[in-house]
This record gives structure tokens, C-alpha cells and sequence, in this order.
């Protein structure tokens, strides 16, 4: 009996086991079903999209040829006009000549026959007044009319090659490709931005520029973020929680226009943008305030992040526009806010300063960085290594830092005694002119 119990306990244990594969495999039929909805309609809606972009762009086409060509038939048409009006205009010149001379004549004759057929008394008058009056006239003189083969005769010149040039340059306009490409490859969350990467899928397509967009949630408006050789770029001032949709084409080597876009996808960040602290007399910011500008005031200071933004594996990027350098001047990362300080040169923080050179709790490292140039970047990247146990009342604590800055970088190890889950980033410079932006 207990045998029979056990191989009952048994067949409902693989019978569970059975049905909680069955409902595994009908989720996962049922995912796959999903996925070919989706693929479905994705080839639904981008052959409706191509259709309507074919059929605008050939209405438009046709739309542009036809004035094309209604100008140059206008054109050719005054052309005509102008020729026929220029080279009538001489011969009905010479009409009016030869018609007044054809009255002249006739006036003439009638007076030569009156003469000849006067009265015997007054016939030698008038006789001697025609004589004179015919050898004035010159009747020997005739004026020229040109011959046909002297005068325009308009004809079109039409050659047939330009609907053979048409005809092959509109049979090449245009393709259809079942596939861009280059498709967006990576979303890398940021503090208030989104790291977009892509890549290039055609191993026959030779990319010169890629051309990346975005728009905010559905909104019906993509605008342009980045035009460019590089396969990745930072997308700032992006709200956190909010679905932002990208996509990207390319322009091949040595072409004009651009490849069809990539499938639209959606990318988002959790992360708050980091803030300078707003109220330093010494700093003016920007209206998102991640840009911190040196001002002429005299005064002098650390300009701390409003909050401890920035957490371990993450990077922190600084790029700077330069003004006077100073031996004080300092960008890095500070386990707390402490007003009074000039600089983070000082304990519980790590900095470059503006000459590279590297401090670590206020004391200056042998590695050096190179000076800081305008437009280049600075980088923190930091690692947790734990020393010794960590608790509320603090511990031992390692960070693994790394700083880069033009090109090269130095890594050491960041021994603190309180655990920093997160820090606060900071920089102090002692002239104007320095503008720091912040992500």
C-alpha cells in the first residue's frame, strides 16, 4: 500500500511537472505567436509606408517634370516669336517702300498721261514739268526684297535621345530594399541621456555618414540628433521614464542621398540628469543647469552636483571649454559636500586639475595626465573593491578609479573608511572663461 501511495505521489509529481511544462511551452508558442504579429505587421506597415512614399515621389516627379517642361516649351515658343517679329520687320519695311513707290508710279503715269494728252498750248509746260518730275523720282532705282534663301525659315530641332536618356535614368530611379542597412544595435542608460549605439548589417554596404533620430514617446515629428562617421552618440536632455523611439540610415561612400531608416525602437533612461548646484556666486549655469560657466565674480569656490548623482559603474563625463589656467583648478568626485574648500584637492575626493595633474585625498599622484584642452573630455569610471565589512557605522571601502582625459588614462585605488554608494561630482577654477558641461 505504501508503494501504491508513493508511485501515486510520484505520477502527480511528474504530472504537475507535465502541465507546468505544457503551460511553459504554450507561453512561449504563445510569445512566438506574438513575434510573428509583430513581424506580420511590421511588413504590413512598411510596404503601406513605401507605397505611399513611392506613389508621392513619382506624383511629385511627374508634377515637376511637367512644368519643367511647360517652361521650356514657353521658352522656345517666345523664342520663335522673337525670331519671326525680327526678321519680318525688315521686310515690312520694304513693303512700305516698294507700296509707296507703286503710288508714286501711278501718281506719275497719270500725270505723264495728262501731259501727252493736254492742250497744244499748255502741253510743252506740262511735258517739261513731268520730264523733271520723273528724272527726280528715279525710276531706274528699285529697292532690294531678299531672296527666300536669305531669310529665316524657322524650323524646331527636336532630338529624340533626351526620352532615351529619360527613359534610362527613370528605369534606375529608385529601389526597394527589404532591409536598411544598418539597424540600432544598444541603448545605454544615462544620467538624463540615452548612449545609442549601431551597427551595419550589409556586409556590401560602405558607410560614409550615419544619421540618427529621435522623437519623444508617439510624437509624430522625428528630428535629427547626430550626422556623423561614428557608430554611437550620446543623446542628452532626455527626461527620465520616458520612452524616446530612435532610428538610424547611412550614407554610402561617395552617394547623395540617404539609406531607408532602420526599425524604429524604443529607449529610455532611468536615471535623473546630473545638476550643478544652483546659488555659487562664482558660476552662472544653463537653464538645465549641467552647464557650469566660470563668471568674473571674485569669488571663489567648489561648485558641487545638487545631489550625490553619480554611482559606481557608471561614467562620468566632464568636457570643457578652457580659460586661464590654475594650479588650484580641480573637476572630480567627493565623497561629501563641505563648503569653505577652494578646491577638491583635499581628503574624501579624487580630481585632475586643469594642468592633469592627478590628486587623491589631497595628495598629488607621480601619474599625470595631460592638461586639460578645450572641447576634450574627462572621464571617472569607479569600481566597488571592499576592503573589509561595511556596515552603517562605516568600514573599510575601496574604489577602483579610473580617470582618462586625451586619450590616456591612470587607475589607482580610492581606500575610504564610510561606504559611498553614490558621490557628488564638483569643480573649482580661480579665472573666468571655464565652461564645463556635465553627464
Amino acid at each position: 500500500e505504501a508503494a501504491g501511495e508513493a508511485e501515486v505521489r510520484l505520477l502527480l509529481q511528474e504530472a504537475r511537472e507535465s502541465i507546468e511544462a505544457a503551460r511553459s511551452y504554450r507561453r512561449e508558442l504563445q510569445q512566438r505567436l506574438r513575434g510573428l504579429h509583430q513581424a506580420r505587421e511590421q511588413i504590413k506597415d512598411s510596404a503601406t509606408l513605401t507605397r505611399d512614399v513611392l506613389e508621392q515621389h513619382f506624383s511629385d516627379l511627374k508634377g515637376t517634370l511637367k512644368k519643367l517642361l511647360d517652361e521650356r516649351l514657353m521658352s522656345l515658343l517666345q523664342e520663335v516669336d522673337v525670331i519671326e517679329q525680327e526678321s519680318i520687320k525688315p521686310l515690312d519695311e520694304c513693303q512700305k517702300l516698294i507700296e509707296h513707290g507703286v503710288s508714286t508710279a501711278d501718281d506719275l503715269l497719270r500725270e505723264g498721261e495728262n501731259a501727252v494728252d493736254g492742250d497744244v498750248g499748255q502741253q510743252n509746260e506740262k511735258l517739261c514739268n513731268f520730264t523733271k518730275k520723273a528724272l527726280h523720282i528715279q525710276l531706274d532705282s528699285l529697292p532690294e526684297v531678299p531672296s527666300l534663301v536669305d531669310v529665316p525659315c524657322l524650323s524646331a530641332q527636336l532630338d529624340d535621345c533626351l526620352l532615351t536618356i529619360l527613359k534610362n535614368q527613370i528605369f534606375r530611379h529608385g529601389t526597394v530594399a527589404s532591409r536598411p542597412p544598418v539597424q540600432l544595435e544598444e541603448f545605454v542608460e544615462k544620467p538624463g541621456g540615452i548612449l545609442v549605439r549601431w551597427c551595419k548589417v550589409d556586409d556590401d554596404f560602405i558607410p560614409q555618414d550615419y544619421r540618427l533620430q529621435y522623437r519623444k514617446g508617439t510624437s509624430s515629428h522625428f528630428e535629427d540628433v547626430y550626422v556623423g562617421s561614428e557608430t554611437e552618440f550620446m543623446v542628452l536632455h532626455i527626461d527620465p521614464n520616458v520612452d524616446y523611439q530612435f532610428r538610424v540610415c547611412a550614407r554610402g561612400d561617395g552617394r547623395q542621398e540617404w539609406s531607408p531608416w532602420s526599425v524604429p525602437q524604443m529607449g529610455h533612461t532611468t536615471l535623473v540628469p546630473h545638476e550643478w548646484t544652483t546659488g555659487l556666486e562664482g558660476y552662472s549655469l544653463s537653464s538645465r543647469r549641467n552647464i557650469a560657466l566660470r563668471n568674473d565674480s571674485q569669488s571663489c569656490g567648489v561648485l558641487y552636483s545638487k545631489a550625490p548623482t553619480y554611482f559606481c559603474g557608471q561614467t562620468l563625463t566632464f568636457r570643457q571649454t578652457v580659460g586661464q589656467p590654475d594650479r588650484r583648478d580641480s573637476l572630480g568626485v567627493c565623497v561629501e559636500q563641505r563648503n569653505g574648500d577652494d578646491s577638491l584637492q583635499r581628503d574624501k575626493a579624487v580630481c585632475i586639475s586643469t594642468n592633469g595633474a592627478v590628486f587623491v585625498n589631497g595628495k598629488e599622484m607621480t601619474n599625470q595626465l595631460p592638461a586639460v584642452t578645450s572641447g576634450s573630455t574627462v572621464t571617472f569610471d569607479m569600481e566597488v573593491v571592499q576592503l573589509g565589512p561595511c556596515s552603517n557605522e562605516g568600514g573599510n571601502f575601496k574604489l577602483r578609479v579610473t580617470i582618462s582625459s586625451n586619450n590616456r588614462e591612470v587607475v589607482f585605488d580610492w581606500v575610504l573608511d564610510q561606504c559611498c554608494g553614490s558621490l557628488y561630482f564638483g569643480c573649482s577654477f580661480s579665472y573666468p572663461g571655464w565652461k564645463v558641461l556635465v553627464f
